[in-house]
């Protein structure tokens, strides 16, 4: 794998330049393969949609993978890792569109928010988006900056700094900066206004109605206030979409403080609902299945999953587990950390789990009637752990005063297996 910049064949290492000459087959864009001077029978394009299966049908020759900069950033490295052997492959790295706009702005990169946006959702930049935060957003073509600067516009961030980097490191580098409000526009066609322009080609560069970016493109986002997501559990039960079958917000963050998330561990969520504990979860860093029942309430979740842009954490699968159909769904998934059952919990479905989980894995479950209950109460003094019964009053009218309207208490069970 061989890292370029804009500088083309000039920015190559000695080594870089062996590997690319020795190559029987080169693989890139046609970005890629024009910066690399490969234009002869050895260029190979991806395919489209995008798959490594044409390189690793190569195996046993001499191939070169060219990527932007840094392969294993955002890059094809990690695509490619996950079907060679160690000894199967070189890489050769340049700089980093990342480390070059952070170099370019002076940006702490340890301090900055980095994503590669490509074919993901401008959603999973929500948590990043508090006041003074500092974000890098590798994008897919000319006219994202404008989407992305509507998106910031409608989350409430227009007046946020955005720097447009085009072509960073080579001849063609340009960087535009102006707030988010100044690039939006309604048509995907750039209109830039009350902005600073710097780089090749800056007088006359945005004529008016003209996309004026071209690829490769990053933007840099300097937050003026928070629009993102708070830290702590516990966001407002109309931030998902639901039919009432919600887990309340106080009970949720009761409910994650006694999963305890850590980042890159999984969670199986039993009787999902509208799938805000899984997603909560996700947004402190782990991975979830949420099972559903309901084939509506699988599309609340998969909306959800949408809106805070978590499909590469999160998946969903319809239909009911109990203790008869888990063990069929328990061997097509990956072993739990976590797991929550938030409805439809009964005894048989506990010695289900508590027969097929890993010592260690962390289990908790809600209950709201007598019978749960009692359930949850005889297996706590069975299995031990940890037993809490809540209670919650919210203050509401009550004719032309206020009273306390209190709702269903909740039995929470948690235990360590």
């Amino acid at each position: 794998m061989i890292g370029l910049g804009e500088d083309g064949l000039d920015g190559l290492t000695d080594a870089s330049r062996k590997a690319l000459q020795e190559a029987e087959i080169v693989f890139g864009g046609p970005r890629h393969l024009a910066l690399a001077g490969v234009s002869d029978d050895r260029a190979q394009a991806w395919p489209l949609p995008f798959s490594v299966d044409p390189v690793l049908a190569r195996r046993g020759q001499r191939v070169a993978v060219l990527a932007s900069g840094d392969p294993f950033w955002f890059g094809v490295g990690g695509s490619l890792m996950t079907r060679l052997e160690p000894g199967e492959w070189r890489s050769f790295p340049q700089p980093s569109t990342f480390a070059l706009a952070a170099n370019r702005l002076g940006w702490r990169l340890e301090d900055t928010h980095c994503f590669g946006l490509h074919a993901a959702p401008f959603a999973r930049l929500r948590p990043g988006l508090g006041k003074g935060e500092r974000l890098i957003c590798l994008l897919r073509d000319g006219k994202a900056p404008a989407e992305l600067a509507q998106w910031l516009c409608d989350q409430g961030g227009g007046d946020s700094a955005l720097h447009v980097l085009e072509a960073l490191g080579g001849p063609r580098e340009r960087v535009t900066t102006g707030a988010a409000q100044g690039f939006a526009g309604s048509d995907n066609q750039t209109h830039v206004s009350g902005v600073l322009v710097s780089g090749a080609d800056a007088s006359g560069a945005h004529a008016s109605g003209t996309p004026v970016f071209t690829a490769p493109v990053a933007v840099a986002v300097e937050m003026a206030r928070s629009i993102g997501l708070p830290a702590a559990p516990g966001l407002p039960d109309d931030a998902f979409v639901h039919d009432g079958q919600i887990t309340k917000r106080p009970v949720r963050a009761l409910t994650l403080s006694a999963l305890a998330p850590r980042r890159g561990e999984m969670l199986w969520d039993i009787g999902a609902g509208a799938g805000s504990v899984s997603i909560e979860w996700c947004l402190a860093g782990g991975r979830a299945v949420a099972l559903e029942a309901r084939a509506d309430r699988v599309k609340n979740i998969a909306t959800n999953i949408d809106s805070f842009g978590l499909s590469h954490r999160m998946q969903t699968i319809e239909g009911r587990v109990d203790a008869g159909r888990l063990p069929q769904a328990m061997a097509a998934l990956p072993a739990p950390d976590a797991v929550f059952v938030g409805g439809g919990g009964d005894a048989a479905l506990l010695t289900t789990l508590f027969d097929a989980l890993l010592p260690g894995t962390r289990l908790v479950m809600n209950g709201v009637t007598l019978e749960t209950e009692m359930l949850l109460a005889a297996w706590h003094a069975r299995k031990g752990g940890s037993l809490l019964r809540i209670e919650m009053a919210e203050a509401a009218p009550l004719g032309r005063m206020r009273g306390w309207s209190p709702a269903r208490a909740v039995v929470q069970w948690s235990v360590v297996l």
